[in-house]
């Protein structure tokens, strides 16, 4: 669009201006009531600088001719740099060596930094002194070159217009990353570094401070676009989301201004980074001192940073403490001596002399009464006043940065124009190795040497890459307050891509004054941790170790919630995305910050281990007890009418269950899981079977007193261990098979908790762990029910109810064993196992062996065969024995 305009400008103005005649091109334009700086020479140098800072949007009623557009707030800052050059340009021309015969001329004009100021200028530039009548320009233009501008929109409009005629500029303030494109902007180079450094290096400074929510303010044109286009792309690598991204108008809009403050106050982004020029930020700046906002952390670019407009002390407690980039900085010999020169005397027609002195002195130079903005009358212009005596930064030659490159600018001209001139025939750059002709030098043969110049001034070594980019490094400044309470420019760092990846960005920050006018505590430089005082600038704050970020649904990235690891998984650290598993055999601690070992469970002897070790023990020796008695007694009749020898049998049998609930305690092993459930069906086995052959015992006993009854015959003791034997047999050969075929084994149970590691026996085939059982329920439903049968034989001793009675006990709790077993955690299911072996061995030691001892020990009056047998007859005793 703007080379468009460019055309159409030049359709209306020069019809003959075209691509085929740009060597000899002449614009003829009646643009002589613009005001600027001349001066004649063999090769004339063009210069834009913007010394004014806005433009007044003018009048669009279209009933009379519209007036020119007229620039408004004079730049001190931007006059220098003009003064800058003509300084620099009459160096080289005193300098005997560089370009002894040849003398450089200047043309330099205001572009208010605006596109189409810029544009009038431009063409101003192209004019010549005096206008030809012919269709076609009779000599060939003296201009070689131009230097400017500063913004990046300004600079892009006048390099299209520059590239029909391969007329080079350099830039001594443009830092749009576009210009490194050589297709688009061939002709173009520049003394300062390209955005996408700036870009990088706020990146890292954003970074370096920890500030993830921010906000952006730019100008409306190719500067600020660009920028926030490259620097939203390096936030999006860091983790860094944008607030809001406002524009500030090119045309002064106040409604606007407004707007953008307002957003400002309400947002909770405490950073905000601007790329604009001065001009654009000084309505929002006053704004927002006017409105006595604080607490806002800005980060200037390079484009204001060093701003004189800003400098004033008012502006201090709203924009005190600013950070930002700029370029370097160089000391300019002659220069303030030649700046104090400029005075409306010596130059009596020059508009531009005459407004800079009106504004450093608050004076006019119109006879009628003339007032300011606020309606106060301005004093008359002597034009006697002295600079020197007037602190302004017009001479303050500790911030001449931007002046700095306009006088590498020229020198670089310089230097490439005393290469060119000093080309020897048959070496030169061109076609057939060919030199430029020094009395026709066309631009396009100045840009070749401009590409390829190298030069040192200053100790500073000056050069261009391919894309016309010098080699970046920035200053990091930031405003303080001076001891005349204006705010002064103090470097607190640099960065520098010479340095090598990694190490460009060097800050000191106890030297850093903030926005809220406070110092960094001492602390160690480059430390992670940072001072309470340094602003904080976040959308959510930082999820600590143990927490993971939960996005907030339809918020930047930055706005989240911190969400608790859950069990078993941990985060170790800040501003985790998610929570990391734990291992199979680790837990994540309370803190939910590290993997920790699980905890070992297993029934051990702790108490409950110890409790069940004592009592199973207790039952062991009080079994072997019962046994002493019965084999101190066992020619009574109470203890051979029981056929003493299944007593003893059983007695040894109680004694192996009361030890075998033992096996069950301590860490589970291969051999110990095998043992524990072998041991405890065997000899569990055995003693019912014992119970079993007593039961038949005494119902044949009882049925063998009847008249010609031979059936104890067939239940003799050979008959009885043969039956105990066989029973017990069944239950080895069940388990035999188990233990070959799928025998118990040690597991980790996680699955009841998953905190703990549950040492465990797997019963390896649960229908055998059941038939087990299940072949014990059988034995002990078989003795129950025939002990049932002969509860009411006769005899005053009817062991039978006591077998009832114990066999009762016994499957009650073994059947309320099945629930609790299934329902119980951990080494609390071991622990009921064991319980329910305890307490049926005790029902069966009880039940069976109790009342006997009771008549042995403290019954002995009853311990006789007419005492047992009472009303029966002698065969059942003799039964029995």
């Amino acid at each position: 669009m703007h080379f468009l305009f460019v055309w159409i400008l030049f359709g209306f103005t020069s019809p003959l201006l075209s691509v085929e005649n740009t060597e000899n091109a002449c614009v003829h334009q009646d643009l002589s009531d613009l005001p600027g700086f001349f001066a004649d020479g063999d090769i004339v140098i063009g210069g834009l600088f913007p010394m004014h800072y806005r433009i007044a949007e003018p009048d669009q009623n279209l009933t009379y001719k519209p007036a020119t557009p007229r620039c408004h707030g004079f730049d001190t800052r931007s006059f220098r740099w003009a003064q800058t050059m003509r300084l620099a340009i009459k160096d080289v021309n005193a300098n005997p060596i560089l370009l002894p015969k040849v003398q450089l001329g200047y043309k330099i004009h205001d572009s208010c930094a605006t596109h189409v100021a810029a544009l009038r200028a431009t063409l101003s530039i192209f004019n010549e002194p005096k206008e030809s009548s012919s269709k076609m320009c009779s000599v060939h233009s003296s201009l070689k070159m131009i230097i400017g501008d500063s913004g990046s929109s300004q600079s892009a409009v006048v390099s299209r217009l520059l590239q029909p005629f391969k007329i080079p500029m350099i830039s001594y303030f443009s830092t749009c990353s576009c210009f490194g494109n050589r297709q688009e902007f061939p002709t173009f180079f520049r003394l300062v570094p390209s955005d996408d450094h700036q870009v990088k290096a706020i990146a890292k400074l954003v970074k370096y401070f920890g500030w993830k929510w921010v906000a952006a303010v730019s100008e409306d044109d190719d500067y600020g676009r660009y920028a926030f286009q490259g620097l939203f792309e390096e936030f999006r690598k860091i983790g860094v989301c944008v607030a809001y991204y406002e524009i500030i108008p090119k045309v002064y809009n106040r409604k606007r201004i407004l707007e953008i403050v307002d957003v400002i106050k309400k947002s909770t982004a405490k950073v905000v980074i601007s790329f604009a020029g001065e001009g654009e930020l000084y309505p929002l700046f006053s704004e927002y001192a006017y409105q006595n906002i604080t607490g806002i952390q800005w980060i200037a670019s390079e484009a204001w940073v060093t701003a004189s407009l800003f400098s004033p002390g008012e502006f201090y407690p709203s924009l005190g403490g600013i950070i930002g980039f700029a370029i370097r900085r160089g000391e300019i010999p002659g220069l303030k001596d030649f700046l104090l020169q400029v005075n409306p005397t010596l130059n009596p027609n020059n508009s531009l002399v005459k407004e800079f002195w009106s504004t450093m002195f608050g004076c006019s130079f119109y006879p009628l009464n003339v007032s300011d903005e606020s309606g106060k009358m301005l004093p008359f212009c002597s034009g006697h006043e002295s600079l020197e005596e007037k602190y302004s930064t017009y001479l303050d030659m500790s911030n001449t940065r931007v002046s700095y490159n306009v006088y590498k600018a020229v020198y670089a001209v310089a230097h490439s124009l005393h290469n060119l001139l000093s080309c020897e025939a048959g070496k030169g750059p061109f076609e057939n190795s060919s030199c430029a002709d020094i009395t026709n030098i066309s631009p396009w043969q100045l840009q070749q040497y401009i590409q390829n110049v190298s030069f040192t001034i200053m100790g500073e070594k000056i050069s261009f890459d391919q894309s016309g980019d010098p080699i970046a490094s920035y200053d990091i400044i930031n405003w303080q307050k001076g001891l005349d309470g204006n705010i002064k420019f103090v470097t607190v760092g640099r960065y520098d891509t010479s340095n090598g990846a990694g190490k460009e960005l060097w800050i000191h920050e106890d030297a850093i004054i903030w926005t809220n006018h406070q110092t960094k505590a001492s602390c160690e430089r480059f430390s992670i941790k940072r001072n309470e005082k340094v602003p904080t600038s976040v959308c959510s704050e930082s999820c600590h170790p143990g927490t993971r970020k939960g996005v907030r649904r339809g918020q930047p990235l930055c706005c989240f919630d911190c969400l608790p690891c859950t069990d078993g998984e941990t985060s170790n650290q800040t501003d985790s995305i998610e929570c990391t598993q734990c291992p199979s055999d680790f837990w994540s601690n309370a803190e939910r910050t590290e993997c920790i070992p699980k905890e070992i469970e297993f029934l051990a002897y702790d108490e409950i281990g110890a409790s069940l070790t004592v009592i199973a023990l207790f039952g062991a020796c009080l079994t072997f007890g019962v046994l002493g008695i019965f084999l101190y007694y066992k020619s009574t009749p109470i203890v051979r009418v029981n056929n003493s020898e299944l007593s003893f049998f059983i007695l040894i049998s109680l004694a192996l269950c009361f030890l075998c609930s033992i096996a069950f305690i301590g860490e589970p092993a291969d051999w110990s899981c095998m043992f524990r459930h072998t041991v405890f069906s065997v000899t569990f086995s055995l003693c019912i079977s014992c119970i079993l052959g007593k039961t038949v015992v005494v119902l044949m006993a009882f049925k063998a007193t009847q008249p010609g009854s031979t059936i104890m015959k067939w239940f003799g003791p050979l008959q009885q261990r043969i039956m105990i034997f066989c029973c017990t047999f069944i239950q080895i050969i069940i388990c035999a098979i188990w233990l070959i075929s799928m025998p118990p084994f040690p597991v980790k149970n996680t699955k009841y908790n998953n905190s703990k590691i549950i040492l465990e026996c797997h019963v390896g085939s649960a229908l055998a762990f059941w038939c087990v059982l299940g072949y014990i329920g059988v034995l002990a439903c078989m003795c129950f029910v025939l002990a049932f049968l002969a509860r009411k034989l006769p005899g005053n001793f009817n062991e039978a109810k006591y077998i009832t009675f114990s066999m009762l006990i016994f499957c009650s709790v073994w059947l309320a064993f099945i629930p609790a077993y299934v329902s119980s955690p951990g080494k609390y299911t071991v622990a009921v196992e064991i319980f329910a072996i305890l307490a049926s061995s005790f029902g069966l030691l009880f039940c069976i062996f109790a009342p006997k001892c009771y008549i042995i020990l403290l019954k002995p009056e009853k311990n006789t065969k007419k005492g047992i047998l009472g009303k029966s007859n002698t065969n059942t005793y003799n039964a029995f024995n």
